[in-house]
């Protein structure tokens, strides 16, 4: 049965790597502004493509249509972290080219994509620090995984262990300083990451006292994950020990009984309850942007980095409460990366959890063909990269393997 399953995964991927081969058939229900971009559009498709060159004959090249494409069709886009803007095609870049031959023309291109990566980590950096000495709280889009210093961060380790440590090094720095004095400076109860209520995004439904945010897509799990896999690699900055420290600490506190997590806590419940207490588990708590897996991932990580086991028993703990959970109790939506099961999928592979994997499988393959969004974080192109992580079509990948992008690696 479960060779089975692996084949199934394996066949699935492949069979959507063949869907996705033309642009224009991913960009044909796309508006320009998403085009280019590696959640929706072709800087998406050309990851997928790149990952499968060593597996599937024509794959680099149809990496190659994709990124010229996305290239063209990028415009004036304005800076926006690594998914959409010039940063998304600089982060499908660094991270496809690790799937390539070494003479790959690509690989020319990486200096120039690191650089700039690297430019906009510092300018966010100094962002922060401005925000900070006014003493205004530092918004999602500075600091987060999608758009601010730990997406983009993480990228710039990828691209200094692979050889481009002089462009890399100022952004990544600056990310790892400015990330390690956002989780340290805390203002009384009220954590360095809080935002009051309206400075959150208008689609997040937040209690007026604002929130501290938990998860790994817009919470202090996704710096917490940064900062542990860059002190595994070698990079550390003053206190960035303590802040790993903190971060993980705080969320141990804030665990539930159910082994989960709140998608944020409020700041009234930050202020009369500082050392933990039920919160109410409004929002997603099972996907990998807001809930378990994510903030396992960000657990494990810095459970390696500080040598804590009880950071991995706590991780573990989790990851099995939710593989004990039918998927029909699961707060995902579709089989997409980001709040679907195939991020649930990917975490349980990264985080040694068979059952999970497996569960998680099976549940992506049931939707995995129809018709949704194409690119990598909420449609069929992460799905597909999923499925073949799970089937073992990947399994020669670089160090620093697709999954950085989602922290997981």
């Amino acid at each position: 049965m479960e060779a089975d399953l692996h084949a199934r995964a394996a066949t699935c991927a492949l069979d959507i790597a063949h869907d996705l081969r033309v642009p224009g058939d991913v960009t044909a229900s796309l508006s320009d502004r998403a085009a280019h971009t590696l959640c929706y559009g072709l800087a998406g498709t050309a990851l997928l493509h790149a990952c499968l060159a060593e597996v599937e004959p024509g794959s680099a090249e149809t990496a190659a249509a994709h990124w010229d494409a996305a290239a063209r069709l990028l415009g004036r886009a304005p800076p926006d972290g690594i998914h959409t803007g010039p940063g998304a095609l600089a982060a499908s870049l660094i991270i496809g080219t690790g799937y390539l031959a070494s003479h790959d023309q690509h690989h020319t291109l990486l200096p120039r994509a690191t650089a700039w990566l690297s430019a906009r980590a510092v300018a966010l950096a100094r962002h922060h620090y401005r925000r900070a000495a006014r003493g205004e709280a530092t918004l999602w889009a500075v600091y987060d995984a999608i758009k601010g210093l730990t997406g983009i961060g993480r990228v710039l380790l990828a691209a200094h262990s692979r050889g481009h440590s002089a462009e890399a090094e100022p952004g990544l720095d600056a990310a790892l300083t400015a990330l390690t004095h956002l989780t340290l400076n805390t203002v009384g109860t009220r954590p360095g990451w809080w935002l009051p209520a309206d400075l959150h995004p208008p689609t997040v439904r937040v209690p007026p006292s604002g929130a501290a945010t938990t998860g790994l897509a817009h919470g202090i799990a996704g710096p917490l994950a940064l900062l542990a896999t860059a002190h595994q690699a070698g990079h550390t900055v003053p206190g960035q020990n303590d802040a790993i420290h903190t971060a993980a600490q705080w969320l141990l506190t804030w665990q539930t009984p159910q082994q989960t997590w709140p998608p944020h806590v409020s700041g009234t419940t930050l202020d009369n309850s500082p050392h933990g207490a039920a919160t109410p588990l409004t929002g997603r708590t099972t996907a990998w942007c807001y809930g378990t897996p994510g903030i396992a991932a960000a657990l494990t990580s810095a459970g390696h980095a500080l040598g804590l086991p009880v950071l991995h028993r706590a991780a573990g703990a989790a990851m099995n409460s939710l593989a004990a959970r039918s998927p029909g109790h699961w707060d995902t939506e579709g089989t997409a990366l980001c709040h679907g099961s195939a991020g649930i999928l990917q975490s349980a592979l990264r985080l040694s959890c068979p059952p999970l994997a497996d569960l998680a499988a099976h549940t992506t393959l049931t939707e995995a063909t129809t018709s949704r969004p194409h690119g990598f974080l909420t449609g069929r192109a992460g799905t597909a990269l999923a499925l073949a992580d799970f089937s073992g079509l990947l399994s020669a990948g670089p160090n620093d393997t697709w999954d950085c992008i989602l922290l997981l690696s």
